[in-house]
């Protein structure tokens, strides 16, 4: 019991703020390409209390952690009406991107976090840990929302992506995504692409922060 309030400690600000993040995200990019429907709806915020689902990003991962480990979960969705898009098919591809985008820049974000604490000689083993569960959860969040189903944010950009009579016919999966998410977690399917995504996710966050790192190290 011990471990497990340790680990929901050091893992609920990252948590927060990668799903406050990749929610607002989605928000910015739908108003720029002509969407306001988030915005009048008071979701283009970096206010995580907006963002949170009560079942989805607390009670339901929380439970699942503490029976088995295994932690799933979900932030309310920003609604967008795609057809208020500029160039709805183009742009829905976009409004997408902009959450996996925003993680990997909150990963880099925790990334230049870890090494000011190092180069300040902080060496208490909590912001060490909660930098560390940053980084993780960013490349899991960015890994995870790229896959290509329907209603994840990589379905929306593979529908942007396919020609307009494969495109509709993909999109009919939406109402059925959720469960055949759900089945390819519960047969450990999905690692087979979310490790490779996590990898080339945090190749790129060390790309990006290598110049700090060499200059505090």
């Amino acid at each position: 019991m011990d471990e497990i309030i340790r680990n929901i400690a050091v893992y609920a600000l990252p948590v927060l703020f990668a799903i406050t993040l990749h929610e607002a995200a989605h928000a910015y990019a739908a108003r720029h390409f002509g969407d306001n429907t988030a915005y009048a709806q008071g979701r283009m915020t970096l206010n995580p209390l907006v963002h949170v689902d009560l079942f989805g990003t607390i009670i339901i991962p929380i439970a699942l952690y503490a029976m088995s480990g295994f932690v799933f979960g979900y932030a309310k969705p920003v609604p967008v009406q795609f057809g208020n898009l500029r160039n709805p098919k183009r742009d829905m591809a976009w409004v997408a991107l902009a959450g996996p985008l925003a993680n990997l820049v909150m990963a880099v974000m925790w990334v230049v976090f870890a090494v000011l604490l190092t180069a300040l000689d902080v060496n208490e083993k909590f912001p060490h840990a909660v930098a560390q569960a940053g980084l993780v959860t960013n490349l899991l969040i960015f890994a995870f929302n790229l896959f290509p189903l329907p209603p994840l944010d990589g379905g929306r950009v593979l529908t942007s992506m396919l020609p307009n009579r494969l495109a509709f016919k993909f999109a009919k999966i939406e109402p059925y995504g959720f469960f055949v998410l759900l089945a390819l977690l519960y047969f450990g399917v999905l690692s087979f692409w979310v490790r490779p995504m996590m990898w080339l996710g945090a190749q790129m966050v060390e790309l990006v922060t290598l110049p700090f790192t060499f200059l505090l190290t």
